[in-house]
């Protein structure tokens, strides 16, 4: 066990506040590991990029693999990506592998089984696209519904055309079937009836907040404009009319920060932090810290603390940076609220006082 100490300051006022952070390394052999979610209070299921998905005991460390019928192609930043446990049902989300090097962001849904999960797609992006990148991926659930991020595969303004999946939020039923009450039959008659949200690139962060019960995400920009923002109905996040801050990487400039008739983020990053999976912290372990975004970043490897109201940013603050490297997923554990990280590394820390 591998134990890292570290002591924040806040002030408030004439008051010094700190707290004692402690790390403790769990395990640190995972392949490419990508995402994680708790079975129960002792055991999580993980993927990994390659294709594999296990199941870990965090007293124990006992790790073991779980076979599935998926068909997974991992390209570039494709592969197993996110892994959700829901009542028992697992979804998953992944580089479908639709022939000739095309993928697609595909998610299917089984029933746990320590030895073998049966897949079923329940959503598959459209169209296929021989591309490497910007996947999005990540899955939350809201009243029954499914949230997906569908990232834009680096065709910049497919994000903007709503007859096509990639670089759109979805939002379907748990079983694969589409809400009734989506922007399709409401306001937004040329929508695709998945589709909930349009103009975002590569969201690999999204969580549902507790308090207020709404959606946040977090985005990649190109060179700078990463942000973290609120998912709503029938909106525009502007992408690639935008360029949130941030410019192409051949320095050309994109587009304006933001402007009117675009869905505003609470927060951008100029330059990029590479910012990766979020959550907003509910617990006892860090109780100052209740309806405070905790958002992970890859570029700079720190752990960044967002205190918001509505959709206005109140102030950030790093917990940390550079000391368990690239951070891929993050998760709050509900009895204790201790914070659970993934690292590119390969491994998983508990974070704790």
């Amino acid at each position: 066990m591998k134990t890292i100490f570290i002591f924040l300051f806040f002030f408030n006022f004439t008051i010094l506040h700190s707290i004692e952070i402690k790390f403790e390394k769990l395990i640190n052999n995972l392949d490419k590991p990508w995402s994680f979610s708790f079975i129960d209070h002792e055991n999580i299921i993980f993927t990994e990029k390659s294709g594999r998905l296990y199941t870990l005991n965090l007293k124990t460390k006992k790790k073991s693999e779980i076979q599935h019928n998926l068909s997974v192609l991992e390209v570039g930043q494709g592969g197993l990506l996110d892994v959700l446990n829901h009542n028992g049902e697992i979804f998953v989300s992944y580089s479908e592998n639709r022939g000739n090097w095309e993928t697609s962001t595909s998610v299917a849904k089984g029933i746990f089984n320590m030895n073998n999960i049966k897949f079923k797609n329940i959503f598959r992006a459209e169209p296929p696209i021989d591309s490497g990148y910007h996947f999005g991926s990540r899955l939350v659930i809201k009243d029954n519904h499914l949230y997906i991020t569908a990232g834009e595969r680096r065709k910049g303004m497919i994000a903007q055309d709503a007859t096509q999946h990639p670089g759109s939020i979805i939002r379907i039923n748990l079983d694969g079937s589409i809400p009734k009450d989506n922007p399709k039959f409401k306001n937004k008659s040329k929508w695709l009836p998945e589709i909930f949200q349009i103009g975002v690139r590569n969201p690999q962060g999204i969580a549902l907040s507790p308090f207020d019960s709404q959606i946040y995400i977090t985005n990649h920009g190109a060179r700078g404009g990463d942000w973290f923002g609120k998912v709503n109905y029938g909106e525009n996040y502007g992408w690639k009319i935008l360029g949130w801050g941030g410019t192409n990487y051949s320095g050309s400039k994109i587009g304006p920060k933001w402007k009117p008739g675009f869905t505003k983020a609470i927060k951008y990053w100029v330059p990029s932090i590479a910012v990766s999976a979020m959550t907003i912290y509910k617990g006892n372990a860090f109780k100052e810290w209740n309806g405070d975004a905790l958002i992970t970043s890859l570029k700079d490897e720190s752990l960044r603390k967002i205190k918001f109201k509505d959709n206005e940013l109140i102030g950030e603050e790093t917990i940390f940076k550079g000391k368990i490297g690239r951070i891929r997923d993050i998760k709050i554990h509900q009895i204790t609220g201790e914070i659970y990280l993934l690292s590119d590394k390969g491994e998983l820390w508990r974070m704790y006082k």
